[in-house]
C-alpha cells in the first residue's frame, strides 16, 4: 500500500505494509462473518480492509482523524465502518458490544501506550473474546517470561491472573513504514473472567508485587521487610531468601492473602 499520508511520530505510528505480514496476521486471528471485531489503530487500513473481506462490519478506534478520513475514502460501503475518533485508552470497551465475550480487538498498537492499555482492555475482560496485537518484542517477551529469566517481572505477573497469551509470530523492522528501531511480535491475548489462580484481593497483589520489583536483585525477606515476616513467606512454600523474579505468580498471589491492610497501606 503507497504511503499517502506522512506519519506522526508523536502518535507512535508506523504503518504496516508487508503484504506477508498482513497475511500471517489474518491468519493468525481467522476472522468470522459474525465478529465483532475492534480495531485499535486502522493506520492506512492495511489490517482493515482485508478484514472487511471477511467481516460484516468493524469498529475502529483512531484517535488521528486524517486515517480515519482517508480510510473512509478507501471503502465502498460507509455503513460497514463505524469509526471512534478518540483515545484507546478513554473508550469505553463495553459500551461497543451487548454481549459478553463478544468482542475481538485487534491492532498494531502504539508502542508508547501498549502497556497501560492492555490493562485498560482488561477492564473489560467481560465482553472480550480475544486479543491480538502486535507489540514491541523487548514488551511481548516480558509478557509471556517464565519464572526466573530476565524478562520475568511486573508485567508478567500483573498480566498472568487474567490473561493466557500465545506467541503467534515475530515481525522485522521492514514490515513498516517507518521501520520502527526494534523488532515485533505477533500476541494472542485470551482474557480470562476469573483469574487463574485464588486472588481475592487484587489492589494488594498488585502492591505486592509492585513492592517485590521495586527491589528485584533484593531477597523476599529483604523486599517484603514491614510487609510479610520470614515466618509467613515459609509458610506458604516460599523460601524468604528467594528473589522475586523467582517467584510464580501463583505465589505472589498466595503471599498477597497476609496482611491485606498493610499493602493497602502501602501501595
Amino acid at each position: 500500500m503507497p504511503l499517502t499520508l506522512e506519519p506522526r511520530k508523536s502518535l507512535g505510528q508506523h504503518f504496516l505494509h508487508d503484504p506477508g505480514i498482513i497475511g500471517k496476521l489474518i491468519k493468525a486471528i481467522a476472522p468470522d462473518p459474525k465478529d465483532k471485531m475492534v480495531e485499535i489503530g486502522c493506520g492506512l487500513g492495511a489490517l482493515t480492509l482485508p478484514l472487511l473481506r471477511t467481516v460484516k462490519t468493524i469498529q475502529v478506534i483512531e484517535l488521528d482523524k486524517r486515517m480515519t478520513e482517508h480510510l473512509m475514502k478507501t471503502v465502498n460501503d460507509k455503513n460497514r465502518l463505524v469509526i471512534h475518533n478518540d483515545d484507546a485508552l478513554k473508550i469505553n470497551f463495553q459500551l461497543l458490544t451487548n454481549r459478553s465475550n463478544s468482542l475481538r480487538v485487534v491492532g498494531n498498537l502504539p508502542y508508547n501506550i501498549s502497556t497501560p492499555l492492555l490493562f485498560h482492555l482488561l477492564n473489560y475482560r467481560a465482553v472480550i473474546k480475544d486479543i491480538h496485537v502486535m507489540l514491541q518484542k523487548e514488551v511481548a517477551t516480558r509478557i509471556t517470561a517464565k519464572p526466573g529469566g530476565k524478562d520475568y517481572g511486573r508485567l508478567t505477573v500483573m498480566l498472568s491472573p487474567w490473561i493466557d497469551a500465545e506467541t503467534c509470530f515475530n515481525v522485522g523492522p521492514g514490515a513498516f513504514n517507518p521501520p520502527p528501531k526494534v523488532k515485533s511480535t505477533v500476541l494472542r491475548l485470551k482474557p480470562r473472567i476469573n483469574p487463574r489462580f485464588p486472588l481475592k484481593h487484587e489492589k494488594n497483589f498488585s502492591a505486592l508485587v509492585s513492592r517485590a520489583f521495586s527491589m528485584r536483585r533484593k531477597t523476599l525477606r529483604n523486599s517484603l521487610r514491614g510487609w510479610l515476616s520470614q515466618e509467613q513467606i515459609t509458610s506458604v512454600g516460599i523460601d524468604p531468601n528467594t528473589r522475586p523474579e523467582r517467584v510464580s505468580p501463583e505465589e505472589f498471589g498466595k503471599l498477597a492473602e497476609f496482611k491485606l491492610d498493610k499493602f493497602s497501606s502501602e501501595s
